[in-house]
């Protein structure tokens, strides 16, 4: 009796395509070891990144600019997780450059991933400041324990006529180290959500470059100011990004029986 040859796995181009996880098998009732392994190490890294400290020392020497550090109103990590409204407001110490009248205000925030930060928002900073020639930027601020909205009272106090908000993303199981830009025109606590842009998924593998995503928010603060708003009115018409790929995917044939 011939033996039968094993099947073709008909997820493996699949796979090439996307960070998901997809087909990954059985052994028995249960995944095989490997992806098991892999899956746990991935969630430890999103663990890890949550729990993470915003290391300010480093990224203000990467920076090689003025700059200073705040804090939100949430007094550790803990209440910052279970209260998310405390890391939208300022902690009330806070000692900000009041009347400064920047066209710009760039804040770095912890958010869920300090990892991200670490790991990006200094040479991201870097590549906007190439393309963002003709703005004057206020002193960039370091915010620990910050959610995207604490972004408005900085903005405000600055005196700014807008600002980027650079944050570590909730962590998952594929990326552990994403950034995300918010760009919010005249800020001022109370702002709507739908009153922001967005440029997220940035410095990841499979995500968008720290350049692409450089020229996609220098784009959008160009707008921005042309317009005067941000938000929902603010269409990102930059272009289609394509992220690198393999070829389009093909499924094996089925086999014959």
């Amino acid at each position: 009796m011939t033996p039968k040859s094993p099947s073709r796995d008909p997820f493996a181009a699949l796979r090439g395509l996307t960070r998901a996880r997809i087909g990954l098998g059985r052994a028995g009732q249960a995944l095989p070891t490997a992806p098991l392994l892999a899956f746990q190490l991935a969630h430890a890294r999103a663990v890890d990144a949550v729990h993470a400290d915003m290391d300010a020392t480093a990224i203000q020497a990467a920076l090689g600019r003025p700059s200073l550090v705040v804090a939100s109103a949430a007094p550790d990590r803990r209440t910052y997780l279970q209260d998310p409204e405390q890391g939208r407001r300022l902690d009330p110490g806070a000692s900000i450059p009041q009347g400064l009248k920047p066209d710009l205000a760039i804040v770095i925030a912890d958010g869920l991933s300090a990892t991200a930060v670490n790991a990006h928002a200094a040479t991201l900073v870097a590549a906007l400041d190439q393309r963002l020639t003709d703005w004057t930027l206020a002193p960039i601020v370091l915010a620990r324990q910050a959610r995207v909205a604490l972004g408005d009272p900085i903005g405000e106090r600055l005196g700014a006529r807008c600002v980027v908000v650079l944050i570590g993303e909730r962590p998952g199981l594929s990326a552990a180290d994403s950034l995300g830009a918010y760009i919010t025109w005249s800020p001022k606590p109370g702002l709507r959500d739908s009153e922001r842009n967005c440029v997220s998924n940035i410095g990841t593998d499979g995500g968008l470059t720290l350049e692409t995503a450089a020229d996609k928010i220098a784009w959008l603060l160009n707008q921005a100011r042309r317009l005067g708003l941000t938000g929902v009115d603010l269409k990102d018409r930059h272009g289609q990004i394509a992220l690198p790929s393999t070829a389009p995917c093909a499924l094996p044939p089925e086999e014959s029986a």
